[in-house]
């Protein structure tokens, strides 16, 4: 069967799949569509959890990145999963303990605070909002090259299957297709990693084959890799640094404390049964996520070296570009691949030569999507990696919105201005909340800014500089009040920004030769997109400073504080 066939039947499957479960789960309470009745099982949560957490940028982005990064690629893989860990020892079974709906609602109640509550929608807006951007973009990439339909109707298809499941099922809804969303996006990965991996290493499992000897040959693959990359002229994969060593430390530690800052990731913790149950949703979490974070600098690592092996050609001095494959053609339409001949020989060269560098372009977004075809595996794969790459990129846009929605319905309309309203009318304020939320994601989608090859990376550096450090000094210091919080949170949100904005122009394309160097004006040699570090930092003294020289909290705030850290039965007294 021809594969634009295979792909819409893989494709149309899935999506008839997640469109059931929905009309299946419809929420019918607000409860139900802010945390999905709080009765979803740790497991099933933890899934839920890792689809909603492995974005388009995870799926179609990261092993890209690594590809052209190599070894400073390490900071996706530590920060991203390490940003787990901190959930589940240090925010998660506390919020959960707290028993609310939203992050904002925490921040504000802690805090004792409309303004504190206001403050924190506004941050989790922006975060989220800038996320969301990336995910469309993912959706118009793997539809305009899968499907064979342009960018625009590519998007407004997805935009229509997460209006379906989330505004019918809210977060019930979401968590039960989310479920799906991960098998599909999970065996979409690895299946075809498998077969590379058996193709050039003899081995099944791709992260033993990343360290393998090639098939017929006592060559390592990395060392193979090492060697090609040299004698092209780029530095080699597996000592690549990020900038240096400070730079990799600030953008790995504001990957993390980025991801513990999510709201979409962290309202994920509300939706089980009993406190444990978060700690546990965490832990199972990060065991899906391994599967996939395991097997990416496998898929990375392979995919430059086919792609190189294709580049240089039967007689070693480049592909002829009337002889280049059909997956070169098919990736030529979508506007993602380009070739210009500057030297005029008609041959496809991949160097680091100035003189004739990028006579072939190749956006990092199509590495994944793009691997399979250039390693020739039979169609099924490919259409499946095209089901994959769109199961993530709806899964966490559905996250997204709905944590966009839930802030504007139940934190701004409940919370500050009509808390008066009904449970059916908030409902139906969620759902158009929600509707609106999709709207706008897809005119960004659709239009999206200068800047929307690293509106992922910022994204955490605004949830780092902002929503966690409130977050951790609201659970575990009970001398923060509120104007030390306020303060804080628009510190962080406003440094961070500033620096973003003030240095845009070398650094929304991660992984690419920043041109001219290292900016002269980088505090301290940090790019931008580790900037949430610092932002965070700053975060916390403010914090601390403007706390120190205002009162002190009430005392049922501290008596709160004190609630949410001790462990049910146990007396408070005895607890230190």
């Amino acid at each position: 069967m021809e594969l634009k066939t295979l792909t819409y039947l893989i494709v149309g499957a899935s999506f008839l799949l997640y469109i059931g479960i929905a009309i299946w789960s419809r929420a019918g309470s607000t409860q139900e569509f802010y945390v999905a009745g709080g009765g979803v099982h740790p497991v099933a949560n933890g899934m839920a959890t890792a689809a909603d957490w492995m974005s388009a940028a995870s799926f179609i982005s990261m092993a890209g990145l690594i590809a052209y990064m190599g070894y400073g690629g390490s900071v996706f893989l530590m920060g991203w999963t390490g940003g787990f860990v901190l959930l589940a020892m240090f925010l998660a079974p506390y919020l959960r303990k707290f028993g609310k709906f939203t992050v904002p609602e925490f921040i504000g109640e802690r805090y004792y605070s409309r303004t504190a509550r206001i403050v924190a929608v506004v941050c989790l807006i922006i975060c989220s909002v800038t996320y969301v951007i990336g995910q469309m973009k993912g959706v118009g990439v793997a539809f305009s090259r899968f499907l064979e339909v342009d960018y625009d109707i590519g998007l407004y298809v997805g935009m229509g299957i997460v209006f379906v499941y989330a505004v019918l099922g809210g977060m019930k809804g979401i968590t039960y297709t989310q479920i799906a969303q991960y098998c599909v996006l999970i065996f979409a990965f690895t299946i075809p990693a498998i077969f590379i991996s058996l193709n050039l290493t003899g081995s099944p499992f791709p992260q033993l084959g990343l360290g393998s000897t090639l098939v017929g040959s006592d060559t390592y693959l990395l060392d193979k890799l090492d060697l090609v990359l040299q004698d092209l002229g780029f530095a080699e994969y597996s000592t690549q640094d990020r900038l240096s060593k400070l730079n990799m430390f600030a953008y790995t530690l504001s990957l993390m404390i980025g991801t513990a800052g999510l709201p979409h990731v962290i309202i994920r913790f509300f939706t089980v049964p009993k406190v444990s149950d978060a700690r546990k949703s965490a832990g199972w979490a990060l065991l899906f996520i391994a599967i996939l974070y395991t097997t990416a600098p496998a898929v990375s690592g392979m995919a430059r070296l086919n792609l190189i092996d294709t580049f240089d050609g039967k007689d070693g001095a480049g592909l002829i570009y009337e002889e280049r494959p059909q997956w070169f053609k098919n990736w030529e339409k979508t506007g993602l691949l380009e070739f210009e001949d500057k030297n005029g020989d008609g041959r496809v060269t991949h160097v680091a030569d100035p003189a004739v560098d990028e006579m072939v372009t190749i956006d990092r977004d199509i590495i994944v999507l793009a691997n399979p075809e250039i390693a020739r595996l039979p169609n099924w794969v490919i259409a499946l990696v095209a089901a994959g790459g769109l199961a993530a990129a709806l899964s966490t846009a559905a996250g997204l919105l709905l944590a966009i929605s839930s802030a504007i319905s139940h934190d701004l309309l409940k919370g500050v201005f009509a808390p008066n309203i009904s449970e059916k009318q908030e409902l139906r304020a969620s759902r158009i909340a929600m509707a609106v939320a999709i709207a706008f994601a897809g005119y960004l989608g659709l239009n999206p800014p200068d800047f929307a090859a690293g509106t992922v990376a910022l994204a955490f550096g605004l949830a780092a500089s902002s929503i966690f450090p409130a977050l951790m000094l609201g659970i575990f210091s009970k001398r923060i009040n509120k104007e030390g919080a306020i303060a804080g949170m628009l510190a962080g949100l406003g440094v961070t920004l500033f620096y973003v904005f003030q240095h845009k122009g070398v650094m929304f394309i991660p992984g690419t030769e920043f041109l001219g160097g290292m900016n002269e004006n980088w505090f301290l040699g940090i790019e931008p997109n580790a900037f949430g570090a610092v932002g965070a930092a700053v975060n916390f003294v403010v914090a601390f400073a403007v706390s120190k020289v205002t009162a002190a909290p009430p005392s049922s705030v501290q008596e709160l504080v004190e609630h949410i850290r001790v462990p049910k039965g146990v007396d408070p007294a005895k607890a230190h």
